[in-house]
Order: C-alpha cells, then structure tokens, then sequence
C-alpha cells in the first residue's frame, strides 16, 4: 500500500518563488515510518537578503538566519533523512525543485517520488472551490502555532492526511493517490530526468528529434505543465501522438513573463523553422494594401511589399498579409461586401465591353462604373470599408520598453521596441542593445494587441 512506505511530509520557506534565483530559508519535515514519526525543523542560511514581503509573511528575518547553517552545511544529513521516501509537499513542485536546487549547487543528485497535496484535496474533496492551505486549514479545523512556518504548515499536511484517511478510507485515498502519481509516458530516447527538472515557471520550449532537427516551439505559463502535456496519453491530440515519439531533446528558455514568452516563441520559430510549427515553414512575402490617387477621381488600392514600403512609419497602410495572393482576396471579399466596384479601382479589367461591370448587373456593384455613383462618395465607402484594417500609428514620441518584473525578486527584463520594430532585449543592469530595427509582421500584432491589454507583471515605459 502506498502509505505503508516511508513518507516525508515537506515544506520550505524561502526567499521567494523563483525556484532558481531564489533560496531556501527554512526546513520542515515531518518522516513517517508507519506508527513511528519524527520531526526535523531548522534555519538556513540563504546567502542572500529576505525581502520585505517575505519577512512580513513568514517572519523570517536577516537577523534571524545570520547564525543559521548554509545549505550546504545540511545537505548530507537531510539527504540521508529524505531518501528512499515518497515526497508530499502542498504545491509539491515548488519544494520538491527548491531542494532539487540546492541538492545539486553541493553537487548532490537528488530524486524522489512527489505526491502533490493540492492535487490531492481537489480529488478528494471536489465539493470544494478552493484549495490553498489556509483554506484546508479552515475546512478541516486544524489547529496551528504560526502560520507560514515550515514545520507548521507541514503539520497542517498532516493533519490533513490523517482525518482524510480516517473520514474517507484508506482504500479512497490510496486509489486516488495513485493516479495522481501516475507518471506521462516519457518517449523512449528522452532522459527521464528532464521531466524532473522542468521548472513551473513562464517560457519556451524547444522540442529536438533525431540529428538536433527541430520539431516543434511552444510556450507557456507554465514550462512543466506544458511539456508533461504533450507526452500525457488522455490529453494528447493527433499532432501531439505524432509528435512524442520522436522527440529526443528538450530545451527550454524562461522568462520573467507571458509577453516575453510569446516574442521568443516568435523569434525561434522563425530561427528555427521547427517542422511541426507551420510558420516556422513558411517564408513571409509580406505586403499591405496602400491608397492611390487615380486620374478618374477614384481612390485605387495597390498591394505594395516590404521591399517597397517603410512599414514601420506609414500609417496609410491597410492591413498586413502574407502574400498577394492573400491581399487580393480581402479586398475581393470587401468590394463583394461593400458593393464597391473592382472595375472603378482596377481589380478587374472591363474588357472589350463599355458601360456596367459584370458585378453591378448581378447586384453587387451599385454603380459607380455607369455613372450611378459620384467617385467621392465611392471613395468615402472605400475607406470606410478598409478602415477595419487600417494599421495603427505608433502611439509613442520615441522608443518604448516593455518591462516585465518579478514581483518577489524585483528582477526585470525589458523589450525594446520604436515604431512597431523589436530593437532587443535588455535585462537588469544591461546597456542598450544593438541591433538594426525591422518590422516583423507577427511582433506586430504581439506588440498591437499588448498595448490594448498590459500583462499583470508588465509596463510600458517610455525611452528618454
């Protein structure tokens, strides 16, 4: 039975949430050896400042850990406490990857089974919206000394075991557990410690097959959920099924926020040309739709490409497309819609034949090429009808830097961007990047539809 083996009931406190930049500042565990449990519970020594959030919340201070043991003072025997023993942690991944970290700055290797106790309760009580600790706490009337304490919060884990195999049954619990440990089918020439050590953090991955041919580029989030998704068989879909057999690497690239994520995302698929990501296969002819004055009064619409355009500085554009061939269809589609005619702005050839186009005899021209409408007031339909496409003025004076920040460490990476073209990246305590301006089709729209939504952790800040 899976509670008959050694357990070891975990939670850290730590300088913050980043499982890498961050350190643990206390230990808590709780070992159980069937009827037999001990408790071990001390300081560490993070070698970096606790930040005021997370003295207010823990309380925790500098002082308090001056004295205290470095990790890697500790390591050996906790090492020697927590092997061969099933992991159970409330959000599991944040103090199974915290310790895993710091196993290996001492260069300890460390792996375990994990049980995730979040996880658990949402199972096991499903009744219920939600399922943080102090929401356990409150449901299951456990009583504590202080609150965000290591060996406090493990002991409200507990607790929480106890009564939920005393009120539910063992066979229940057992059985859920179970599932929830259920591992995804890692591909068979993928190193199965790489699941272990993708981090829960926002960024990109990078799929590789057979002679480091690129596969596929995603983002997320969240790194771990993402990845494990793809080789989990019940969520998996056809590209998917395709997909995990032939992976053979994975790479990964965090960042500090979803924005990042996505402009990388963008920028390795591009690089990259994954065969999965149908953009990465494709090379982009990218045009607009430009207006022209005619000799006739009428406005005509001309499909003009980058080569022959600054896109990034003319705001008489209409839309962007990644072909002709693309152009021409959506203003078909618009004079179709709009009862504009493609013989007045030379869409079409009038042929041999004067006087009505062949669309206003079927209904869907209203006449201007016989006369029935002034170019004016055609003129005035035309542009109301490409304004839903028109592009968007920059809306700054200069440069532009979105800023993604870290909310615990205060860390923070910006993205530069001057008239819609991604100049690079800068990261805390970097210099300007260098790089030469260039209008990328889908930055744009990224950039475009950012600045209608910030992100939670992101600002827009302009340049001096």
């Amino acid at each position: 039975m899976l509670f008959d083996r050694p357990l070891a009931i975990v939670d850290l406190e730590t300088t913050g949430g980043h499982i890498t930049r961050d350190r643990i500042t206390e230990v808590g565990v709780i070992l159980i050896d069937g009827e037999q449990v001990e408790r071990f519970d001390m300081l560490v020594n993070p070698g970096q400042g606790i930040p005021p959030f997370i003295e207010e919340m823990t309380g925790i201070s500098d002082a308090m850990v001056a004295d205290a043991p470095p990790f890697a003072a500790i390591a050996d025997g906790l090492l020697e406490k927590l092997q061969g023993r099933l992991f159970i942690a409330h959000n599991v991944r944040f103090d199974y990857g915290f310790l895993k970290n710091e196993f290996k700055r001492v260069g300890i290797k460390f792996r375990s089974e994990v049980l995730c106790t979040v996880k658990l309760s949402r199972k096991l009580y499903p009744q219920h919206y939600k399922h943080n600790l102090d929401s356990i706490i409150q449901r299951h009337a456990i009583q504590l000394a202080d609150r965000h304490r290591a060996m406090a919060d493990a002991e409200a884990l507990y607790q929480f075991l106890q009564q939920s195999l005393a009120t539910l049954g063992r066979d229940t619990v057992e059985t859920v557990a179970a599932e929830l440990m259920a591992q995804p089918a890692v591909p068979p020439g993928l190193d199965p410690e790489v699941m272990d050590n993708l981090p829960d953090v926002p960024g990109v991955y990078v799929f590789y097959g057979e002679n480091e041919l690129p596969l596929y580029v995603g983002k997320s989030s969240n790194l771990r959920n993402r990845v494990l998704a793809h080789f989990a068989g019940e969520h998996r879909q056809h590209k998917e099924l395709q997909l995990g057999p032939q992976v053979r690497r994975v790479e990964w690239h965090e960042t500090l926020g979803d924005f990042g994520a996505q402009l990388l995302e963008l920028q390795l698929i591009k690089e990259l040309k994954p065969i999965h990501n149908p953009r990465g296969r494709l090379e982009q002819e990218l045009c607009s739709i430009q207006l022209q004055q005619g000799g006739s009064g009428f406005l005509l619409p001309r499909i003009v490409q980058a080569r022959e355009v600054d896109f990034s500085r003319l705001d008489s554009l209409y839309g962007l497309f990644r072909s002709q061939k693309e152009a021409k269809k959506v203003l078909t589609e618009l004079c179709t819609a709009n009862g504009l005619c493609q013989t007045c702005l030379q869409l079409e050839k009038r042929g041999a034949r004067k006087g009505a186009c062949q669309a206003h005899l079927q209904g869907r021209c209203k006449g201007a090429c016989v006369g029935k409408e002034e170019p004016g007031d055609h003129n005035i339909r035309l542009l109301h009808a490409l304004s839903r496409l028109q592009l968007k003025s920059w809306p700054y004076a200069g440069a532009v830097a979105v800023r993604e920040t870290d909310p615990v460490s205060g860390e923070w990476e910006e993205y530069l961007f001057e008239r819609w073209c991604y100049l690079g990246l800068r990261r805390s305590g970097d210099r300007q990047p260098a790089g030469k301006p260039r209008f990328d089709h889908d930055i744009y729209k990224l950039l475009a539809a950012f600045l209608r939504k910030p992100g939670d952790n992101a600002t827009v800040i302009e340049q001096p």
